[in-house]
């Protein structure tokens, strides 16, 4: 039995993970802001889950979280940085204090976590750590420049995590979800107040009111929630998990295609070397 800690457990994946951690015998912190929307896990497996408030950019309630974690449950053996949200607009047409608060969630908010948990970690010399990121990150669509910049943050900092943690007998593991039917393109999703004409047939598209995908999603929460299981538990936890045919789709598409990029200027790319110098 291990001891997982959930941010983003309201709705969604970080939802159908904890329930699905829980139903595999597992204890469960399960977390989020409004306490009432997850009071049900505890309900149901007063043994095996604790239901912690949690926002991920208040401090306080981080170190809090992992403590209580600690003081029921003795450890952290697998942290999930789940919380976040969405947000759409053209890059000209975001506000500052949207953008702010949208890395102090999906960012900070997850650093924030993660140093929190990795005393205990490092001491045991084991553990997980799962980052949730989104295929945005990496097909950057048009609209969405802020979002996948969070997430691009996220896996950045990950890639470094990996190599420091590697050694201390930590994962490290990126997920990359595709569109999977939660309440992401609903109530997770925000967009600037702002909207400039110039951009109605690229960014524009994209905005809540032009969008017809929410509740038609192809990936299902809980069939993703057993795949983040899987990986954590399998004996070498990939550094990257893509959950959704859609995302193996895109992603490698966006991969093929930067790589043959990259081939078709290499030329100019190796020209920029110092000559040897000649007497």
């Amino acid at each position: 039995m291990s001891t997982w800690l959930i941010t983003g457990c309201s709705t969604g994946l970080g939802r159908a993970l904890a329930e699905a951690v829980l139903q595999s015998g597992h204890n469960a912190v399960v977390t989020a802001r409004d306490t009432s929307k997850i009071a049900d896990f505890a309900d149901a497996y007063p043994d095996t889950a604790l239901a912690q408030p949690l926002d991920v950019t208040d401090r306080s309630q981080v170190e809090a979280a992992v403590r209580e974690a600690e003081g029921r449950f003795g450890r952290v053996d697998v942290l999930v940085n789940n919380a976040g949200y969405g947000y759409r607009a053209a890059v000209e047409e975001a506000e500052e204090a949207d953008v702010e608060q949208l890395f102090a969630t999906n960012f900070f908010g997850a650093v924030a976590m993660t140093k929190a948990v990795l005393p205990g970690m490092r001491a045991r010399r084991s553990g997980a750590i799962v980052n949730v990121s989104s295929m945005g990150a990496r097909i950057c669509p048009p609209g969405s420049g802020y979002y996948a910049a969070t997430k691009a943050a996220l896996e950045g900092l990950s890639g470094s995590l990996q190599k420091e943690l590697q050694p201390l007998g930590i994962t490290v593991t990126i997920v990359e979800p595709g569109a999977f039917r939660t309440d992401f393109a609903g109530r997770s999703l925000t967009q600037s107040a702002t909207t400039i004409a110039d951009y109605a047939d690229t960014a524009g598209k994209r905005r809540k009111e032009n969008a017809t995908v929410h509740g038609t999603q192809p990936g299902d929460p809980a069939k993703g929630a057993r795949a983040i299981i899987a990986a954590v538990e399998s004996p070498a936890p990939p550094k990257l998990l893509l959950l959704g045919e859609d995302a193996l789709t895109a992603v490698t598409g966006v991969l093929d295609a930067a790589r043959a990029e990259i081939e078709q200027w290499s030329k100019l790319t190796v020209s920029t070397g110092y000559d040897p110098v000649t007497l």
